[in-house]
């Protein structure tokens, strides 16, 4: 007999392999002399009631042979002399679209801006532990994108978009833990990832592809319907037949070079508001309902939503077991985000509380107003911090009486934080929304609004404040035929799972 089963499964006892096994037994109603094996499609942990449980969708196996799911890998061909396809970008959408080429024949050249996972390091020490910013290499600019050193978090509800499971099969291909297919919330660690996004180029380069770092797209020359060549690092022409821009929502400068080239973009909506840290003992002790966390009982998380004068304030990025990080890229202007390491033990959690910004909230109808407005906020946040990216912070109880706090809670956040008075940086709409949803997921969440909880600023950087448009079908620009914007930068994503599949999709319209 082969099966697929839903079972539950009290959580302590879910590592028992032996009670496991004898509960399943007793379920599927099999004696102890039938053979019996499993595999599991999918896993979530269920904290509402006062009983912890692990539900589970099995395929179960009695008297079998059992067949695992099999699981995709690329598939590589060599591709030195096969039609060329420039991809500006080397974060999952840059990295699966050049693998989605090599699969079709094509041969992918990446330009990245920044550097190698292994040298990007060095300049994220440099930024922790004496504020200096390499502006072309950071936590969001470098190989692997702004996912490889914050977080590595793998969800999506996406799954109209593209293929997920391809996806996450190819990350396990290259090293991710299985894990990842069958979890309700899967996650690498930004511990993890560089390695794998290291695999993925080696496998690139391994084919005839080729991927430059240090490659800043600094032109492009157009015909107005035809990218006709790019220049990059301002040095010479590259010919070009197909142009992929994959280059994250921070590249503002690419926004820029498109404007001045007369090609169209569009303002969008995106979302601002804070970074939000409590002792994860907090968050764990309200998720599931006792103190402390059992040793089995990974770290809690929470999603938080909540309308508050018409518009949407909800979590971001949330980050158990985390620590807060600067994710800024120009000097003189301050944006955090938050990550986690694949055990997720550290002592703090953090997750942005962010509050929904309208194209009519920007000062002007100009395509470039949400980004002009993102970052004079950004600016005044580093002001506020005094400099070398110390943020400023309040408590969060401080934050909702608008009181400047006299002391401030341990924080995981390396450069430092200084208590400032957040009304002075954020718009007052943001500040205000903030202030009452605060108070209002304390009344749903026990123990969220506290005065042991830090109010950090400032996320800015859910989303891209521009849209680079295309057409539905072709995934061309709306304008240029041989232009194709892709995932986060241009508007299309949101996160590594979905930039991914968006870098696929765009790859699979290049033949």
């Amino acid at each position: 007999m082969i099966q697929e089963i839903q079972f539950t499964i009290e959580s302590a006892l879910f590592h028992e392999e032996a009670f496991f096994i004898n509960s399943l037994r007793q379920y599927l109603g099999i004696s102890k002399q039938e053979s019996l094996q499993f595999e599991i499609l999918k896993k979530s942990l269920d904290a509402r009631g006062r009983s912890i449980k692990y539900n589970l969708k099995l395929r179960v196996f009695v008297n079998e042979v059992p067949i695992p799911t099999p699981i995709s890998s690329p598939l590589f061909q060599n591709v030195t002399n096969a039609p060329e396809v420039h991809i500006i970008g080397a974060g999952p959408a840059g990295l699966f679209c050049a693998l989605q080429c090599i699969e079709l024949g094509l041969k992918p050249i990446l330009f990245e801006r920044g550097k190698d996972v292994k040298e990007r390091r060095r300049d994220l020490a440099l930024l922790n532990k004496e504020g200096i910013l390499n502006e072309e290499s950071n936590y969001c600019f470098g190989e692997g994108g702004a996912g490889t050193y914050s977080d590595g978090k793998l969800y999506t509800r996406s799954n109209k978009r593209g293929n997920v499971r391809k996806v996450l099969e190819w990350l396990c291909y290259f090293g991710a833990n299985q894990r990842i297919l069958y979890e309700a919330h899967p996650h690498i660690g930004t511990n993890k990832l560089p390695q794998i996004i290291e695999r993925i180029r080696n496998s690139i380069l391994s084919c005839g592809g080729e991927v430059h770092f240090n490659s800043k797209l600094s032109n492009l020359e157009h015909t107005g319907q035809s990218i006709q060549s790019i220049t990059i690092n301002n040095h010479g022409k590259i010919p070009v037949q197909k142009l992929v821009l994959a280059t994250g929502h921070s590249a503002g400068d690419v926004y820029q070079l498109l404007h001045t080239q007369n090609i169209q973009l569009e303002a969008k909506s995106f979302a601002l508001g804070v970074r939000v840290e409590h002792p994860q003992e907090i968050i764990d002790a309200s998720q599931y309902h006792c103190e402390p966390r059992p040793a089995h009982l990974p770290a809690s998380s929470y999603s938080l939503v909540e309308q508050v004068n018409g518009r949407g304030v909800f979590s971001f990025c949330m980050c158990p077991g985390g620590i807060i990080a600067t994710a800024s890229t120009q000097q003189n202007a301050l944006v955090v985000n938050g990550w986690s390491p694949s055990k997720r033990n550290n002592r703090f959690a953090n997750s942005g509380i962010v509050v929904a910004v309208n194209e009519t909230d920007f000062a002007g109808t100009h395509s470039l107003s949400g980004l002009y407005f993102q970052h004079k906020i950004e600016q005044k946040a580093f002001a506020a911090g005094g400099g070398k990216f110390v943020a400023p912070a309040m408590r969060m109880t401080d934050f909702v009486h608008n009181t400047l706090s006299t002391s401030l809670p341990l924080c995981s956040y390396i450069p430092g934080i200084k208590s400032a008075l957040l009304c002075e940086v954020l718009p007052d709409f943001v500040y205000k929304s903030l202030q009452q949803a605060f108070v209002l997921f304390g009344k749903k969440m026990k123990g969220y609004y506290t005065e042991d909880a830090v109010v950090v600023a400032i996320e800015s950087r859910t989303s891209s404040p521009v849209r680079i448009p295309r057409n539905a079908d072709s995934l061309c620009h709306t304008q240029i035929a041989n232009l194709f914007p892709c995932a986060e930068g241009a508007g299309y994503a949101g996160g590594i799972v979905s930039a991914a599949m968006d870098g696929i999709n765009v790859a699979l319209k290049l033949r």
